[in-house]
């Protein structure tokens, strides 16, 4: 199984402050396609949070935009995964079926530069009846995913083997645990999370505020880690990843193995409001 990331290990760089998504919002979360080696990001579109209206953005691992599409409807984009089908496609997963800005339900669609989708043209999955705020992540390395949701207004996630959950067997989730841990501050922002293995992984914290969260503080923004076979937190720790970056508000994490080992990679949004930039730091 796979191993636990350490969150105190000091974050790397690896891209710094790109104004190269299509729009000029934060980035919402992120995902790695590693067969074709290109990098997806989700991001609100001006005005649209209201309608979850995003824009998905393809990059190449320099974070030059490849094409982008639009999806209406669709969400926050708080998490995404990608997925490589048996027959090679990339299928790309997201939240969909938006009420208030947040997705009721999840679905799978493939990247088609310069289109547009709306919720009529996929097909939505809601595998758990009721709820509301549904995110997915998933994890390549056991054929997994996660989806975040909110049922009775409390957080929670579900994991299930994502053959079954595609084939929309849902009755036999893999695990159902609490959103717990994520930081010190219960009213500070989830940010987003990934799953690994046997281990979820959660991000949260705020962009900086003179007063409350002020740059010589370097932030509050925390990881960390979720067993999903306990629901036990394994593990919190504050990073002072990219404390350097103006107005460094936390967005998106994924989870992406090099040379055998995983890494843990946290998004940040920086620069002003109307011409933000993404900076993408590993553990």
């Amino acid at each position: 199984m796979a191993e636990r990331i350490d969150l105190t290990a000091p974050a790397v760089r690896w891209l710094r402050e790109k104004g190269t998504l299509r729009e000029p919002t934060v980035l919402q979360s992120f995902a790695f396609d590693e067969v074709h080696h290109h990098l997806y990001v989700l991001q609100l579109t001006p005005g649209g949070r209201a309608a979850g209206d995003l824009c998905l953005n393809r990059l190449d691992l320099t974070g030059r935009r490849l094409g982008h599409m639009y999806l209406k409807g669709f969400g926050h984009g708080v998490a995404m995964g990608v997925q490589h089908g048996a027959d090679g496609t990339v299928w790309i997963w997201t939240e969909t079926d938006a009420v208030d800005g947040y997705g009721r339900g999840v679905t799978r669609f493939r990247f088609a530069p310069g289109a547009t989708r709306t919720t009529g043209d996929v097909n939505i999955r809601h595998p758990v009846e009721g709820s509301r705020t549904n995110q997915p992540a998933l994890c390549p390395v056991t054929g997994r995913i996660a989806v975040r949701y909110r049922l009775g207004g409390t957080p929670r996630y579900r994991v299930w083997d994502l053959a079954a959950f595609t084939a929309r067997d849902y009755a036999a989730g893999l695990a159902d645990l609490a959103q717990t841990g994520t930081h010190p501050d219960p009213a500070a922002p989830f940010q987003g999370f990934a799953l690994h293995g046997d281990h979820l992984y959660q991000l949260a914290g705020s962009a900086y505020d003179p007063r409350a969260n002020p740059p010589a503080g370097h932030g509050d923004t925390h990881v960390s880690c979720l067993d999903i076979r306990t629901g036990e937190l394994l593990a919190r720790h504050r990073t002072e990843a990219a404390y350097s970056l103006r107005h460094r508000e936390p967005e998106g994490l994924a989870v992406r193995t090099t040379g055998g080992t995983p890494h843990l990679y946290l998004g940040f949004a920086s620069g002003d409001r109307g011409a933000r930039k993404f900076s993408i730091y590993y553990k």
